[in-house]
């Protein structure tokens, strides 16, 4: 707490960043900022109502604060449970910018005479001040203990690393040897579980005080420091190479910055090879594939059968009206030759107009019988596609009824294969719908059919140069009682196909029908998926 003409001007918790536990030295330095020292949280930092602590995880070597003072320095000068240390300014300023900044400090401790105290060693404050001469004086419980900065004896030396030994799943794999050369790639077999490695440096001063730093490159991603530790290990490393490099300070900070470095490489086992992931990887996508060309098969079949029951459907549709309908009609015409006979030759006028019904009647069984005919003989009938729309278009361009001329083609590109009959019979009235559409209502000059046979697709074109088809009955939203292009769109959907109709005004109409080639062609049901898709080469 800050007390100020009897009243607390500002108070500080560990809530606010303060270190933890009792605080036994409170310390200003130049910068106006104050230290407060914690017995067991570290140092903390208060300037301008901001708390900033200084603890064992930013470099200190113990969190156990006694007191602190500042050198002519400016350097901080700390009496904590561990010994004394200090830190330079530079490592101050850095940590204030940054305070996710490791300071390096250096320590004197029992062994360069420094009395160790747990907690603080005696209740006079301050336990720690500087003398004009610069001096600092400690009060180290029975006495006062004395250090003078520029008398402190500094050890320039950098201290020789190296790493000794290489160890894995306890087996020797490396050891450096003196005057020997250092090893280009160390190779280490699959699947090691643990890899130890050995290192030091030689300090004749204090070698317990030796600072180190390690990393692994491909392992570890920044420097690890530990003091006076001289081993560490890696467990389930895996495949790939590998570089360690290992740095040390002696006891007055100074680092040996070129340090040691051992290269070595982890073997991969089979299954972590490149060759066996693509293995992997060729086998999954030869599954989904696989998959795929099983659901492709279910569907087709599943759409054969729909054609089979039409097929079937139509079949009977032509028995009963032979059976029914048909059979009727002509006993229906054996009493009206009988009623022709019995009429008297007095009422010629009569007997000649129930011939002329009789002749209608005649014509309209034919035209029945021609029906049922055409019902069944377009499941039988071989692929003449081209040349039931060439007989058509031909008529039309020939029908005296219809004003103007036009000329007809039509085009067949590529080797022309058996369409399945309800597919052909779907797709003829397709085309049958879209010429008469182009000789009767567009006026055209030039009517064509083109129709290609290709692997992976059917694909026919019929195309005009006539005046075009209005943009509301394009869309759907013609005048009531118009049905061609719907009906020629439910047509395509029906046998699987994709129809899209293309018109401007006086600029013509293309009707263009697409169905993949598994769906339109007819198929053996001897030939297996394999030759299907060989046949497709």
């Amino acid at each position: 707490m800050y007390f100020k003409d009897g009243q607390v001007r500002a108070s500080y918790s560990v809530r606010d960043g303060l270190g933890k536990g009792h605080v036994p030295g409170l310390a200003l330095d130049s910068d106006g900022a104050l230290w407060a020292s914690t017995d067991e949280g570290g140092l903390s930092r208060i300037k301008d109502g901001h708390v900033a602590t200084l603890t064992s995880r930013n470099g200190l070597p113990c969190d156990t604060i006694h007191g602190t003072v500042q050198d002519d320095r400016r350097s901080l000068w700390v009496h904590a449970g561990c010994g004394v240390f200090r830190i330079t300014r530079p490592e101050l300023d850095a940590w204030i910018a940054q305070p996710t900044h490791r300071v390096q400090t250096s320590l004197w401790d029992a062994a360069d005479g420094a009395k160790l105290r747990a907690l603080a060693p005696s209740s006079y404050e301050p336990l720690l001040s500087r003398s004009t001469d610069g001096k600092l004086w400690f009060i180290a419980g029975e006495g006062v203990q004395v250090l003078d900065p520029h008398q402190i004896a500094s050890n320039p030396l950098r201290p020789p690393v190296y790493v000794e030994r290489l160890t894995a799943d306890g087996t020797v794999r490396w050891q450096h040897l003196p005057g020997g050369t250092a090893v280009a790639n160390l190779r280490l077999p699959p699947q090691v579980r643990d890899v130890q490695i050995d290192y030091t440096a030689l300090s004749l001063v204090a070698p317990e005080k030796v600072h180190f730093k390690y990393k692994l490159e491909g392992q570890d991603h920044a420097w690890r420091e530990v003091v006076n530790d001289r081993q560490v290990q890696y467990s389930n490393l895996g495949p790939g190479a590998y570089r360690f490099r290992v740095i040390a300070s002696n006891n007055s900070g100074v680092w040996n910055e070129q340090g040691d470095t051992l290269m070595f490489s982890v073997e991969p086992a089979y299954y972590q090879t490149n060759w066996f992931r693509a293995l992997c990887a060729g086998v999954g996508l030869l599954v989904l594939w696989s998959a795929y060309q099983l659901r492709l098969r279910h569907l087709h079949h599943q759409f054969d059968l729909a054609l089979d029951a039409r097929v079937q459907e139509r079949t009977r549709i032509a028995r009963e009206l032979h059976d029914t309908l048909l059979q009727s009609f002509q006993g229906l015409m054996l009493r009206f030759e009988i009623v022709s006979q019995l009429i008297p030759e007095s009422l010629i006028e009569v007997k000649k107009e129930l011939e002329i019904a009789m002749k209608q009647a005649g014509n309209a069984i034919t035209e029945g019988r021609d029906t049922v005919q055409g019902l069944r003989a377009s499941t039988v009938q071989t692929n003449d596609l081209a040349r039931a729309i060439n007989t058509l278009g031909e008529e039309l361009a020939n029908d005296p009824t219809i004003r103007g001329s036009s000329t007809f083609r039509v085009t067949v590109e590529g080797a022309p294969r058996e369409l399945h009959p309800i597919l052909r019979d779907e797709i003829y009235k397709i085309a049958a719908e879209a010429l008469r559409n182009a000789f009767r209502h567009a006026a055209a000059r030039q009517v064509e059919v083109e129709i290609r046979y290709d692997h992976q697709q059917f694909w026919m074109r019929v195309r005009d140069d006539g005046k075009g088809i209005d943009q509301a009955i394009l869309s759907g939203h013609g005048r009531e009682g118009n049905f061609g292009l719907a009906g020629m769109r439910e047509r395509a959907n029906s046998i699987g196909g994709k129809l899209v109709v293309w018109s401007e005004p006086e600029a013509g109409t293309e009707v263009e029908l697409r169905i993949a080639a598994d769906t339109a062609y007819a198929r053996s049901a001897k030939h297996s998926w394999l030759s299907e898709l060989l046949s497709r080469k």
